[in-house]
């Protein structure tokens, strides 16, 4: 009885590695793979030889897999015929689609992602009523290259490394990398990649309206990144972070036509509202600050936290540090200059 259940365990291992477009495998491989998916559930591994007896059960009945062989990269690769084909495959339950589409009627129309022509096709297997839109993602539709999220998407759950082509604003060659892809993150209506340099494992980021061309590689091995890459945003605004730079305490006054704004819409996740004898103190020592209120933030300087600070223009006044201060109002000076130039 153990031996059956041990071989459906390993039927299912081989099914999913079968159905994999994404990576190459050949006999070597999928014994790799498949003994690491037993270690990793407690099961005992098994040889080769073994996975080669599985692979011809998976030809017969029942199953009868479409299970074809070819050369790539030098290699005797193994997959099924027919990527979508799955032994376990199973049609779903009457209230599995109901409970499915209520949930895409709640969301409304999936905007703001293109080249997820596969949703809209997935909404009409289900039956999908078109209907009007309730939730509208952030979206430029003029931004350049929002077509490769859907693309990277797929390389990023799939786990496969990529040649990235790119060029940066300040040049136009285009550069190339091999890298690791992480996570797509959008700030300020403009979506990044986020990611490992394959050389070094060091982690960048790259605007999509930046990238030239995605290129998968699918015979790298891919590296997971051990970093918890929601706590890497959690000192900066934005995505740029310098390890180098320390955290500043920033202490900042906003007037009352912008302090309702910053209060229900923070710049950042430590703004914290100064109230009390420590406002009483700030009030007698900026006296020429009238109404409004003071706030503090505990960020990382970049340049994203710099250009929010600068958004509100007069209505909001950076007190401390000085080195974030001198920023701003060299960036004033810079701009007042600017329109001296072309002021009649």
């Amino acid at each position: 009885m153990a031996t059956t259940k041990n071989a459906l365990i390993r039927y299912k291992y081989l099914d999913l590695l079968l159905s994999d477009r994404h990576h190459y495998y050949d006999i070597n491989d999928l014994t790799k793979k498949v003994n690491d998916m037993l270690y990793d559930d407690g099961f005992k591994t098994v040889t080769r030889r073994c996975i080669e007896k599985d692979l011809v059960c998976l030809t017969e009945a029942p199953f009868r897999a479409p299970i074809g062989h070819f050369k790539k990269s030098g290699k005797n690769c193994i997959a099924y015929e027919k990527a979508s084909f799955s032994i376990f495959k199973q049609e779903m339950s009457r209230e599995e689609r109901t409970l499915l589409r209520e949930v895409l009627n709640t969301i409304g129309r999936f905007e703001g992602l293109d080249n997820f022509e596969w949703l809209e096709k997935f909404k009409a297997g289900l039956g999908h009523c078109k209907q009007r839109q309730i939730i509208s993602f952030s979206n430029n539709p003029y931004l350049k290259n929002t077509n490769l999220l859907g693309t990277l998407f797929d390389y990023i759950s799939n786990k496969v490394v990529i040649r990235l082509s790119y060029y940066t604003f300040s040049e136009e060659t285009v550069r190339g990398i091999e890298y690791h892809p992480y996570l797509l993150k959008q700030y300020n209506d403009r979506w990044y990649l986020i990611g490992a340099a394959d050389k070094d494992m060091k982690v960048l980021h790259f605007a999509l309206d930046r990238i030239d061309q995605v290129e998968p590689l699918p015979e790298k091995k891919y590296v997971d990144c051990e970093d918890d890459l929601t706590e890497r945003f959690e000192d900066i605004v934005g995505v740029t972070l310098y390890k180098d730079r320390p955290v500043e305490h920033i202490l900042c006054w906003v007037s009352d036509t912008s302090k309702g704004y910053v209060d229900t819409k923070p710049i950042h996740g430590s703004y914290t509202p100064i109230k009390g004898d420590k406002e009483l103190k700030l009030r007698t020592e900026y006296p020429q600050l009238q109404g409004g209120m003071f706030f503090t933030l505990d960020c990382i300087k970049n340049y994203e936290l710099i250009r929010e600070l600068c958004s509100f223009g007069k209505e909001l006044v950076v007190l401390l540090p000085s080195s974030i201060q001198d920023n701003i109002y060299n960036r004033i000076n810079s701009m007042l200059d600017s329109y001296s130039v072309v002021r009649t």
